[in-house]
């Protein structure tokens, strides 16, 4: 199975590259603005790219540069989205405050929820039932899907509450994680989640602009306005491995499934490949001409080339 792996930019651009080769061999123009997030369908047909106001979806399979499909309610930025996990609806969160879910067979938004705060960051908890933000007045909010209704809304800190910028659960659904502007991430044993986390840890002494969690469930990689990334095991959350060779913010990350490999971008206009393990860059993407912000890998479970 083909690897699949975009990277999009400030430039306007959402570039299609060869993993093993570091070649671009498909290019969209995204002439509404800057691209924001992608993510991949799970049957890997559509990539879905997050702009100011809007998501497009672009056949994954074609050169054809339009989208198939626009989702156009949003007022500001879309800072988040992502899909249930056999792609029969969407849901994408953006600056205007709102949470949205969308059924992918049908015209408009379905349900809405209003966080009253600009939404950072968004993901769908592994039990499908229920989304989790973060937003910018520092708070981490879950809405139960089937209740239609926020349960749960934690404060990581008293007094000054710095922007989440990123908020992800373990694939077993047993612990939360948030990162402020703060270089701060937050953990909590997810069915005790309604007061204190349980952990603070100071990973960065910047901006962390993201976060992701391995397929495996053994480690959590850390992006920052630092220049690095770094791999923390999840179980102690001792620091394993620091990754260094961007030159500017490192702004988005993605695990391979094996979780051998790690894909960052930064602002050094530039996507690297990284082997974990060893702690090194396996391969440079070049191409973007300004800051490249959001990065989509799916190798469809196949061992990732190492040519």
């Amino acid at each position: 199975m083909a690897v699949l792996l975009v990277t999009g930019a400030y430039d306007r651009e959402i570039r299609f590259w060869e993993p093993s080769t570091g070649q671009c061999y498909r290019t969209i123009r995204y002439p509404d603005g800057q691209v924001n997030r992608l993510k991949f369908s799970p049957d890997r047909k559509y990539l879905a790219a997050a702009g100011h106001g809007h998501v497009r979806l672009f056949d994954v399979n074609s050169q054809n540069a339009s989208p198939v499909l626009s989702f156009d309610e949003h007022k500001q930025n879309v800072t988040g989205i992502g899909f249930q996990r056999e792609g029969k609806w969407m849901y994408t969160a953006s600056e205007d405050g709102l949470v949205k879910i969308w059924d992918m067979r049908a015209k408009g938004a379905q349900k809405e929820y209003n966080a009253h705060s600009a939404v950072n960051t968004v993901t769908l908890h592994p039990n499908q039932r229920e989304i989790i933000i973060g937003d910018q007045s520092g708070r981490v909010l879950v809405w139960d899907l089937n209740a239609n209704d926020c349960h749960r809304e934690l404060v990581p800190e008293e007094g000054d509450m710095p922007a989440i910028r990123s908020v992800v659960v373990t694939p077993d659904g047993s612990r939360m994680l948030a990162a402020n502007n703060k270089g701060k991430v937050f953990v909590w044993d997810y069915d005790h989640a309604a007061y204190t986390p349980h952990k603070l840890m100071i990973a960065h002494d910047t901006y962390i602009l993201n976060m992701a969690v391995s397929p495996d469930g053994q480690h959590l990689a850390t992006m920052s306005a630092d220049h690095t990334s770094k791999i923390w095991n999840i179980e102690d959350f001792s620091i394993e491995k620091v990754l260094t060779g961007h030159a500017r913010w490192v702004w988005d990350g993605a695990f391979s499934r094996d979780s051998k490999f790690i894909l960052t971008v930064s602002s050094d206009l530039s996507a690297r490949l990284w082997n974990i393990e060893q702690g090194v860059t396996k391969r440079i993407y070049n191409g973007h001409s300004k800051a490249v912000v959001c990065v989509a890998l799916d190798d469809g479970g196949s061992p990732f080339p190492q040519k």
